[in-house]
């Protein structure tokens, strides 16, 4: 980062509860409610046949691995999709899967050093507004920034601020799409705690948020707009999605902040400006769940992107391949970083975007016209 760019530091979705909930110093109760498993040891004992034991409990640092280094004092404010409540509610959402972390697990989060945990999710009312307001409350005190979900629609609309040095500041919006699992009745109201929530054909509500940023966005901020949206498998851009990220873009925002698929997806760079479509997950507990064929959930990127601050176009994006084992991010492999950059190259190619593999062992973008 330079006095003229800002290197925002960005994940797809962190999920610490269930599995990773269990290996941490407080675990929750383990049970379940889904039709795979009735047990969150059960998600442990798994990874531990595919990838060996893990010694518990753990350190509260030890799920962040070899990303620790770079996430201690990075180079900006780092921002996540954290896809669990944390939360003491036992009063579970009919939903069949269920994210918890316990609150006393909360020094995990902080080891990161996270400055600001994106709400707008299909898993933080989990376990039910009580889940989501105690998710609030904790991660508040602990002086870490939230947005996309509130004790009522006003708040779950609101941006995060992040305020960076010489007087410009980060705003980052969050919203979730129906299309991700978010159920309908999620949705914030006058009154009553939820999610800022987007119907997948709401006109008006997308017309909203564009007058809201365009009202809010000052000289030298930075806009970041992340959307939960899309299926968990699946490489297509959606040409609605892809619609609105164009919007966004042209009423101020700088990033479309995309996850909810289980593996990265396609980047643009649409005027100037990035379209992160899907960021993959950063941290999950899939270790030896399935076969999703040639998507590869175990494989996660931190993405770091430096925005011009007078502009807020995309001065260079490099992203830093990990890959989940033992509940931990390891760094990737020369084999497995080379498989993210193919698969990337190709997505990022029908937006006229190439994906290369540098001596350091990071993706770096190269965008060219669509």
């Amino acid at each position: 980062m330079s006095e003229q760019t800002v290197t925002l530091m960005l994940c797809g979705d962190v999920m610490t509860g269930r599995g990773i909930d269990q290996i941490l110093p407080y675990p929750s109760s383990p049970v379940l409610y889904e039709d795979y498993l009735t047990s969150a040891l059960d998600y442990v004992r798994i990874a531990e046949e595919t990838n060996g034991p893990i010694e518990r409990p753990v350190a509260f640092p030890y799920v962040w691995g070899d990303a620790l280094e770079m996430l201690n004092g990075g180079p900006g404010p780092l921002v996540v999709n954290l896809e669990t409540a944390v939360t003491r509610s036992g009063l579970h959402w009919p939903k069949g899967i269920n994210y918890r972390m316990h609150p006393d697990n909360l020094p995990c989060l902080m080891a990161a050093d996270i400055d600001c945990c994106v709400l707008a999710n299909n898993h933080v009312l989990d376990w039910g507004e009580a889940g989501l307001l105690e998710t609030l409350d904790t991660l508040q005190a602990a002086g870490i920034a939230t947005a996309g979900a509130g004790r009522n629609a006003e708040e779950a609309s609101a941006p995060a601020v992040l305020p960076l040095a010489g007087g410009s500041r980060v705003l980052v919006y969050a919203i979730g799409r129906a299309s991700s699992g978010i159920p309908t009745d999620w949705a914030a109201g006058r009154n009553r705690p939820g999610v800022s929530f987007l119907g997948n054909t709401n006109l008006a509500e997308v017309a909203r948020l564009v007058a809201r940023i365009v009202h809010e966005k000052q000289a030298n901020d930075i806009v970041i707009c992340s959307i939960h949206w899309g299926p968990n498998w699946s490489y297509e851009i959606d040409a609605g999605d892809r619609r609105l990220a164009h919007q966004l873009i042209e009423a101020g925002v700088d990033v479309v902040f995309g996850h909810s698929s289980h593996h990265p997806k396609a980047i643009e760079v649409f005027r100037g400006k990035v379209i992160l479509y899907g960021c993959g997950d950063f941290l999950n507990d899939y270790e030896g769940i399935g076969n999703q064929g040639s998507y590869r959930s175990d494989l996660a990127l931190l993405y770091l992107a430096e925005i011009d601050l007078a502009d807020g176009t995309l001065s260079n994006l490099d992203m830093v391949p990990f890959q989940i084992r033992n509940f931990r991010l390891n760094r990737a492999d020369r084999h497995e970083s080379k498989e993210l950059q193919r698969t990337l190259d190709r997505e990022c190619g029908r937006f006229g975007g190439h994906v290369r593999l540098n001596d350091e062992g990071s993706l770096v973008l190269t965008a060219g016209r669509p």
